[in-house]
């Protein structure tokens, strides 16, 4: 592993975001694909490189590219921390960012953008890559905002369509909310310890004070939170899918929401001297996986269910940090990659061969026209229900099991939360397997015809992701002593908490209590679609307002839009009013003064100074005629006039040094 490799797996997508930006729509869109997938093909295999050499070697190391800012207290370095950590994370946006890669040249095939949707696409790669790798946090900070104007970008791809502009608006707006406070994280970060690498800042993290850790925590959460969509600020992420379906699988699923995860995980150090900030943590996650999770069983945009189930595996691994367990957390990144970003390109499937359709109420029956994408969206079904052994069991059992043996109030609330969650996972992802796949077919009939599996272009990507949501959960088999737990704790700073001393049989039925949790929820699903198929909309009916609240997403955005938005309109009226009464009539009375004292100056000029100016050159002309006259051009006149001015200046000399008593 040399440095030159790791300085290339961003420099390649950048290339390709140069190349094809610049002269992109000079050649065809076959070329801009090839060129795309290329990049961050190369960017793939420099990054397993890396995570060979890591493997053999996980000694932390830095690759400084060069110097940036120098001077005074401030030295900081475009480099990268190559690390354990770092090099899952590479793995993880260089494996999955390819294959989605791969699935969108097939998706977005004949799309008239095509190679501006690539340019963005190789630049959140540059991105997200820059975020994961930096040694320091303005490095981490560029990234960080850079997949943030990725985002913005790529929801509203289709920026004729109303939906997507207000949308990508509302991503961007409410990420600066987070970025806020990110930025107040590092300036107190600079502060306290005059440098922002990393590795010096958690080495003497030890020297600050209880109350100034946790400040700095309370910030980087703040951070945490707007970019990976936990309550309060969750609201942009379902709307984010106005985006092509790559675009969720990519950003919305795999990559860009988890870099708040990560960012919690390579701070611990900082987040461990804070104990009331990790408690905030926790609670953060568990209120928001429970919450997100009771708005995805009425969901019927089958893209919106898949939006706020990510919005709920996100918060298991918020809750996992704040129990300390980091390690945990980093697992279920991985394993959540693999099934959602499976699940997220398998529903655009879904929707390709329906022609756009995404209403589930209007599908139906589609396991016996498209067999292959039904059995893929089973298993990604299964990995987040955690049905054993795919994927998702190990990882949320995990963190289950982690927040259960924390043996404190907090602890079993913690679990609580986790545990209701897990079972509404179960019901709503096996609700939306059976709306789509099974029963009747409610297929509008100008669509039915149109009804095939996709091409292998995207269907590759999806039997590969199958593969890895099917053995990717073994990885942390056996739970804390997998290869996955040792290879994160040969970090500088050990990720994760001391592993429990329990016994066999707790740890046995923890896990069974898990798998009859999501066999639970499976259960529920199957009898009321597919079994008693009325009992839902009995329901909706009998609990009608429960059913609308929760449909409606318990009116947040409404409650967002009455007491945040609508005043800061209001307050715009209000300074509108202002410009336009008080300050522009102001600015209009000097510029009527101007005119006014103007109009007085042209009558001055007209009737005064012209009129001096015209006796003057009158007296000039008049003076200018005696001066002709005297200019005769005779040399014995100009030697007289030479004799007489002497003779006036030694007069004039000499009456001066006589009055002055000189002589």
């Amino acid at each position: 592993m040399s440095d030159l490799i790791v300085i290339l797996i961003p420099v390649f997508p950048l290339i390709a975001v140069l190349v094809n930006g610049l002269v992109g729509h000079r050649y065809s869109h076959d070329l801009a694909g090839r060129i795309a997938l290329g990049s961050v093909g190369l960017s793939f295999l420099c990054a397993l490189n890396v995570f060979v050499g890591v493997m053999s070697d996980p000694t932390p190391r830095e690759v400084i590219a060069y110097s940036w800012i120098f001077g005074g207290d401030l030295n900081i370095n475009l480099g990268f921390l190559i690390d354990p950590l770092t090099a899952i994370m590479l793995m993880v946006v260089t494996g999955v960012g390819f294959l989605i890669h791969v699935y969108s040249v097939g998706y977005m095939h004949g799309e008239e953008g095509f190679t501006r949707f690539f340019v963005y696409m190789n630049l959140f790669m540059v991105s997200m890559l820059l975020l994961v790798m930096g040694n320091n946090y303005l490095v981490l900070f560029i990234g960080w905002e850079g997949v943030g104007l990725c985002s913005y970008l790529l929801i509203g791809y289709y920026f004729t369509k109303v939906s997507a502009s207000k949308a990508a608006t509302k991503a961007f707006v409410v990420n600066r909310i987070g970025d806020a406070g990110f930025l107040l994280a590092i300036f107190l970060i600079f502060v306290n310890f005059k440098t922002l690498d990393y590795t010096k800042v958690f080495a003497n993290a030890g020297q600050l004070s209880t109350e100034m850790a946790t400040a700095i925590a309370l910030c980087l959460l703040v951070g945490a939170i707007g970019k990976s969509a936990q309550l309060p600020l969750f609201t942009w992420l379902p709307d984010a899918m106005e985006g092509p379906t790559p675009v969720s699988a990519l950003i919305h699923a795999a990559t860009m929401v988890t870099a708040g995860v990560y960012m919690v995980v390579r701070n611990h150090a900082l987040f461990d001297m804070a104990p009331f900030a990790m408690a905030t943590v926790g609670l953060v996650g568990g209120i928001t996986a429970l919450f997100a999770a009771t708005i995805g069983l009425v969901q019927n945009d089958i893209k919106r269910v898949l939006a706020y189930s990510t919005v709920s595996q996100l918060g298991y691994m918020f809750l996992a940090c704040g129990v300390g367990a980091y390690t945990a957390a980093i697992f279920h990144l991985v394993t959540h990659a693999f099934f959602k970003a499976l699940l997220f390109l398998t529903a655009g499937a879904v929707i390709h061969s329906l022609n756009g359709e995404q209403d589930i109420r209007k599908m139906g029956g589609l396991s016996k026209r498209i067999p292959i994408t039904h059995a893929v969206f089973l298993i990604g079904t299964l990995a987040i229900a955690g049905i054993p052994p795919l994927a998702g069991f190990w990882s949320k059992d995990e963190i289950m099991a982690h927040a259960f043996l924390q043996g404190d109030f907090l602890g079993y609330v913690l679990y609580a939360f986790a545990a209701i969650g897990a079972f509404l996972t179960s019901f709503y992802m096996f609700r939306l397997m059976y709306l789509t796949f099974y029963g009747q077919s409610r297929v509008d009939p100008e669509v039915d015809h149109h009804i095939h599996e996709s091409p292998p272009v995207m269907m590759v990507p999806l039997m590969v992701l199958a593969g890895l949501a099917i053995v990717g959960g073994f990885l942390g088999v056996p739970p804390e002593h997998g290869w996955f737990h040792g290879f994160l704790s040969t970090v500088a700073t050990p990720l994760g908490a001391v592993p429990h001393e329990v016994s066999t049989g707790t740890l046995i039925g923890l896990m069974a209590v898990a798998i009859t949790i999501a066999l639970g929820g499976w259960g529920l699903a199957h009898y009321m679609y597919s079994v008693n198929t009325t009992l839902a909309e009995e329901w909706s009916e009998r609990f009608a307002g429960a059913y609308r609240t929760v449909l409606n997403k318990y009116y947040v955005d409404e409650i967002y839009d009455a007491i945040i938005v609508e005043p800061c309109k209001r307050l715009g009226q209000i300074g509108d009013w202002v410009d336009q009464n008080i300050i522009d009539r102001f600015i209009r009375g000097i510029g009527h003064g101007a005119d006014a004292s103007g109009a007085g100056i042209t009558w001055m000029e007209k009737h005064v100074i012209y009129g001096g100016l015209n006796v003057i050159g009158y007296a000039n002309h008049v003076l200018a005629g005696s001066w002709r006259k005297m200019q005769s051009g005779l040399v014995n006149h100009y030697a007289a006039v030479i004799v007489i001015g002497l003779f006036l200046l030694v007069h004039l000399l000499f009456v001066w040094l006589v009055g002055t008593s000189v002589l």
